[in-house]
C-alpha cells in the first residue's frame, strides 16, 4: 500500500475489517441469474467478455469489448472501461477523490459531450492497490449520471444511493446497498 498515506492505510484497514453477511431477506438465484450475495470479499476482477456502451448527450461516449468488472459482495458489479475507448476530449478532470479499501485513491471525472456535461460521472484508478493494477487505464462511469449504460443488449439500471458505481443487468438479484438502510452492508 505505497501509494496511501497513514491516514488512508487506517482507513483501508477499517473497513476491511467490516464484516458483509447474507441478509435472511436475500433472493435466491435462478437459473442464469448471478446474486450479489456470491460475490466475493475481497472482490474479485474479471473481464466482461461482452460489449459494453455509453451514451450521453445523444452520443456513443465509450463502447469497447475490452471492459473488466469488479464483484463484491452486496454489490451489483461495476463495469471499467478502457480510457483509450472513451470518446477523445470527453473525459474532464474534476476535483475531489475518494477511497477504496481494495483498489486504493479514486479520482473523478466529468463526461463532456456536445454542450453538455454529467458532472463527477467516472472515476478511476491511477495506482490501483495489488491485486487490482489491471484497472489502471480504466474508468468507471455512475449509470444514472449518463442518458443510458448497456452490457451487450441489455440496458443497465444504476445502483441506488449517490456514492456506489454498480450496473443492475437483468440477470442479477439482490438486494444490494445504497438504498437507505443498507449503509452498515
Amino acid at each position: 500500500m505505497s501509494a496511501l498515506d497513514d491516514e488512508q492505510r487506517r482507513q483501508v484497514a477499517y473497513w476491511r475489517s467490516v464484516p458483509r453477511g447474507r441478509p435472511e431477506h436475500a433472493e435466491v438465484p435462478g437459473p442464469g441469474q448471478e446474486s450479489v450475495w456470491d460475490y466475493p470479499r475481497p472482490p474479485r476482477l474479471e473481464r466482461v467478455g461482452k460489449s459494453v456502451r455509453v451514451e450521453f448527450a445523444g452520443q456513443i461516449v465509450a463502447e469497447t469489448h475490452d471492459a473488466l468488472r469488479i464483484c463484491e459482495t452486496a454489490s451489483p458489479a461495476t463495469y471499467y472501461l478502457p480510457v483509450r475507448d472513451v470518446q477523445k476530449d470527453c473525459l474532464v478532470p474534476a476535483g475531489g477523490s475518494s477511497l477504496c479499501e481494495w483498489k486504493g485513491a479514486a479520482r473523478y471525472f466529468h463526461i463532456d459531450a456536445g454542450n453538455a456535461r454529467a458532472e463527477r460521472a467516472a472515476w478511476g484508478y491511477d495506482e490501483p492497490l495489488a491485486p487490482f493494477e489491471a484497472l489502471a487505464g480504466h474508468v468507471a462511469i455512475f449509470a444514472g449520471r449518463v442518458d443510458a449504460c448497456f452490457v451487450g443488449d441489455a440496458r443497465v439500471i444504476p445502483q441506488p444511493g449517490p456514492f456506489y458505481g454498480g450496473w443492475i443487468t437483468p440477470d442479477l438479484v439482490g438486494p444490494w446497498k445504497g438504498e437507505p438502510g443498507t449503509e452498515h452492508w
